[in-house]
């Protein structure tokens, strides 16, 4: 039973960890682009670097809760390992999105800002083939 416990719980857990985050990364990523000043590429840099570490906590998350678990005898108490457990897995979700959400919120155009100013300032031969395109991409998001 207990054997049957731990896998539906790594089934759930791990196949709600990985619908979450797709959902999030693709849902989000108009959002993340004008948090970071309607720059498609610094967002989608950071949409992936959120996914990664979304991705790290919450299966380190999962492997350590499964670890402590104990043994599950009988249907009511893997009903009982189920909850617990699935229902701690969702707050973790829970809670890695709105922490990223608001440091996002937070510090997105500021970020943006810090990248904008350090990039070399590109030569004027190379910028005239591409600014068409990032205004093009630009009008675009808004």
């Amino acid at each position: 039973m207990t054997i049957l416990a731990y896998s539906l719980y790594l089934f759930i857990a791990v196949g709600m960890t990985i619908w979450v985050a797709w959902t999030l990364s693709t849902n989000g990523k108009i959002y993340l682009i004008r948090c970071f000043g309607h720059d498609a590429e610094l967002a989608t840099s950071v949409n992936h670097l959120l996914v990664v570490g979304f991705y790290l906590v919450n299966l380190g998350f999962i492997a350590l809760a499964l670890s402590t678990a104990g043994e599950v005898t009988d249907a009511a108490g893997m009903m009982r390992f189920l909850g617990w457990y699935v229902g701690l897995a969702v707050l973790v979700l829970g809670g890695m999105h709105f922490f990223n959400m608001g440091a996002v919120t937070r510090h997105g155009k500021k970020v943006a800002d810090w990248v904008h100013d350090r990039l070399p300032e590109p030569a004027a031969e190379a910028e005239a083939p591409r600014e068409p395109a990032k205004v093009r991409r630009e009008s675009l998001l808004r």
